[in-house]
This record gives structure tokens, C-alpha cells and sequence, in this order.
């Protein structure tokens, strides 16, 4: 049998190791106590078939490339192709490059040229940190007076150190927003099925940005004429461009889209299964993820994924003061409950540990995705929180409008 090593600690990689051991050995690393078959060894001490990178700071910092050079097959980017995400002004510069539609944006690494930048702009003004943030280095606001206090935060490195010590200014696009996941064999592309996420930590979109509230899938407006136009437009231009640039890219590659009266635009890009994203769109593969993912590796994609018309949507249970100073150590209640709860797919967890007496605490900003399965996204959704309802700790967190409004 397979086996597959998945290199990461949180929700995405728990449903990762969900779906791929319906057919495979699974090692997950570092993992946490409540994905099975965790362990503390390194990945690059570990011989498997397979080894799949989910989140984003590793692939930055290469360790695609290492295993690579130990010979092993890898589902991920090198660093080369991960600045992607790790770097949003080289991002910009090779999609404009690609002719891929996104913002207008401006990079600056100075206040006063930053500022001036702005003073040409009109609202709502994007604000983002070069480097990575872990999902939070995006401020979206109406004021100028605030964007103008947040490039001062960023470019000081009080908000987010050196990842905001170069920034990237966007012109403000409205519409809704979706997430398209393309699996990625290096030449070509194929599109899971979509999902789109929430962002902000409160109802109705308020609040600080986060790594996501939670998510739903399929999505209605993302029609296939549209996933087709994305794959044309926007994924297969970057690859190819990626490869122009010497960079052969497998892996994911996550289109974040803003879906404007001219038509999608690019928001982003990620290098990894999104998440909360990933607790949706995973559990609905009906084809063998692994051998996607095997294929997309060896550079030659044969499978076409087939995804159930069944709905997942996932509700993120978080701590107290996140996403600024998450507070940590509260004794967890509840996860066996809302697992066994009718219409619950999976309780995908994430910011967890366990106490001296082996019970599970509180260890992150976003400990629990609960997600829901249903024939249609408003049954999912009340699955959703129905199981999310049955878990408590002190100070929990979640949004009460995810998915409400979906037609």
C-alpha cells in the first residue's frame, strides 16, 4: 500500500490525511493529538511513497527541494515557485507579466512615497504585507487615515515584523469572492471544486481579517463556464509562465478571485490547500486523491477528480483574542459529541494540545473546524453547527452567519 507522509500540524492537514487514507498509509508529522497516526520525526527522516507539504512557510524555506534532493517525490513547490505566496510584489510582477486581470497595485518599501500612492487612490484602499502573515496580513478599509496609519505599522515592522517591511498597495475591487483550487502537474492544471471562504472574524464581514472563519462548497456563482475561464485565463498562463522562468511547479496552486462587474480578477495567490478551504472541498472527492496527487508529482496528471454533489460547510471554533493574542490552555468539551452528531462529515482540529491529565486544551488562535455535509448547503450548514454547537470551552468563538445567505 501507499504511503504518504503529510507535513503539517492544523485543520488542513487533518482533512488531507482524512481523505488520503481512504487509500493509503498515512504518516502526518508534526501533527497533533487528534490526527491519527502523528509523530514528532522529521519528514526528511521518514521513507515513504509520497510526501504532501501543506502550509505555506515551509515551501517557502524549501523543504520541497530537500526531499527532493534526497530523491523522494514530492507534492509542493520549491521555494522558487512558493514565492508565489511568500512574496505578494513578485507575485503581482509574474501575473502581470502573464497578463493574468488583477488589481492595479503599487509596491513600496518607503512611507511618504506609500502614502502618496495612496492619496491618488479611491476607497476602499488594500493594504498587504509582502511576506507571509498567516492569512492576516490584509487590511481592507474606507478610511485613508487608517490606511495610512497601517503602512506606518507595516513598514516599521511593529504589525508584522519583516514580512511587512515591503507592502503592496491594490486598487479595492468589489464583488463576491471565491476560491478556485487547481492541482498542478508542472505543464497543466485541473480545478477542484470551488469554495469560497469567510475572512473576517465577525457576522456580515466585520472584524480584523483572519486565516478564515469558515467555508462552504460547491459555490453557486462559480458556474463551470467560470472555473473554465479561470483555468484559461488565470492558472494556465502563470504555469506557463512559471516554466518560462525555469520554475517547474507541482503542486497547488489556490486562486483567490474577486468576482467584479468586469469579470474575475486576481486577489491572490497561495501555494497550498486553503484552510479552512481544504475541510470542504477534500471531503467531497469521490476519485482517489492520492493518485491525483501521485500523478501530479511525477509530472503527468491522467486523473480527472470527480467531487460528490453532496454540500460540506465548515464552522471554525476559535479562541479568545484571536486573531491578535489568542488565549491558550482552556480545557476542550464536546469533540466526541459533535463527531457523533448526525450530518457531521469530520471535526478537523487544529490549534490543540493536551494537559498533564491528557485532556484536550486549547493551543491556537483556531482550534476546531466542525464540518457538515448535506444535500444542499442550507442542510450542511445547520449539520454544521449543529455539531459545533456541542463544543464549549471558555472564551470560544465562531461566526453565526457562515453560509447563511447562499442561494
Amino acid at each position: 500500500m501507499t504511503t504518504v507522509v503529510i507535513v503539517g500540524s492544523g485543520g488542513r492537514e487533518h482533512a488531507l490525511s482524512d481523505v488520503i487514507s481512504r487509500d493509503a498509509d498515512v504518516i502526518v508529522t508534526p501533527g497533533n493529538p487528534v490526527i491519527p497516526h502523528s509523530t514528532p520525526t522529521s519528514p526528511l527522516e521518514i521513507d515513504a511513497d509520497l510526501y504532501v507539504i501543506g502550509p505555506e512557510a515551509p515551501l517557502v524555506t524549501g523543504l520541497a527541494d530537500q526531499l527532493r534532493e534526497q530523491g523522494k517525490l514530492v507534492f509542493g513547490p520549491g521555494a522558487d515557485g512558493a514565492q508565489l505566496e511568500g512574496s505578494k510584489a513578485w507575485m503581482k510582477d509574474l501575473v502581470m507579466e502573464a497578463g493574468v486581470p488583477t488589481a492595479d497595485h503599487g509596491t513600496f518599501t518607503d512611507v511618504k512615497q506609500a502614502h502618496s500612492y495612496l492619496e491618488t487612490m479611491a476607497a476602499p484602499y488594500v493594504i498587504k504585507t509582502d511576506g507571509l502573515a498567516a492569512g492576516k496580513g490584509v487590511l481592507v478599509t474606507d478610511l485613508l487615515n487608517d490606511a495610512k496609519i497601517a503602512v506606518n505599522d507595516y513598514l516599521s515592522g511593529s504589525a508584522f515584523g519583516g514580512a511587512g517591511e515591503k507592502i503592496v498597495i491594490e486598487e479595492g475591487l468589489v464583488g463576491p469572492e471565491i476560491s478556485i483550487l487547481a492541482i498542478s502537474d508542472g505543464e497543466k492544471a485541473f480545478a477542484l471544486s470551488p469554495a469560497q471562504d469567510f475572512k473576517r472574524l465577525h457576522n456580515n464581514d466585520f472584524g480584523p481579517n483572519t486565516g478564515g472563519m469558515g467555508a462552504y462548497s460547491p459555490v453557486p456563482i462559480a458556474t463551470p463556464a467560470l472555473v473554465d475561464d479561470v483555468l484559461k485565463n488565470f492558472i494556465q498562463p502563470t504555469i506557463t509562465k512559471l516554466r518560462q522562468r525555469g520554475i517547474d511547479y507541482r503542486g497547488v496552486l489556490y486562486a483567490g478571485l474577486m468576482i467584479t462587474e468586469d469579470g474575475p480578477k486576481l486577489l491572490e495567490y497561495n501555494v497550498r490547500f486553503g484552510d479552512p478551504e481544504a475541510q470542504v472541498v477534500l471531503p467531497r472527492f469521490e476519485s482517489s486523491l492520492t493518485d491525483l496527487l501521485l500523478e501530479a508529482s511525477r509530472g503527468d496528471i491522467r486523473t480527472t477528480p470527480v467531487f460528490t454533489s453532496d454540500a460540506m460547510v465548515t464552522v471554525v471554533c476559535a479562541t479568545e483574542g484571536y486573531p491578535t493574542s489568542p488565549r491558550v490552555g482552556d480545557r476542550i468539551k464536546g469533540i466526541e459529541e459533535a463527531t457523533n452528531t448526525n450530518g457531521v462529515e469530520k471535526v478537523y482540529a487544529a490549534g490543540i494540545s493536551l494537559d498533564e491529565e491528557q485532556q484536550p486544551v486549547t493551543a491556537g488562535g483556531r482550534v476546531l473546524a466542525v464540518t457538515g455535509r448535506g444535500s444542499t448547503i442550507e442542510g450542511a450548514r445547520q449539520n454544521a453547527y449543529t455539531g459545533a454547537g456541542k463544543i464549549h470551552w471558555e472564551g470560544l468563538h465562531k461566526r453565526q452567519d457562515i453560509a447563511e445567505a447562499v442561494k
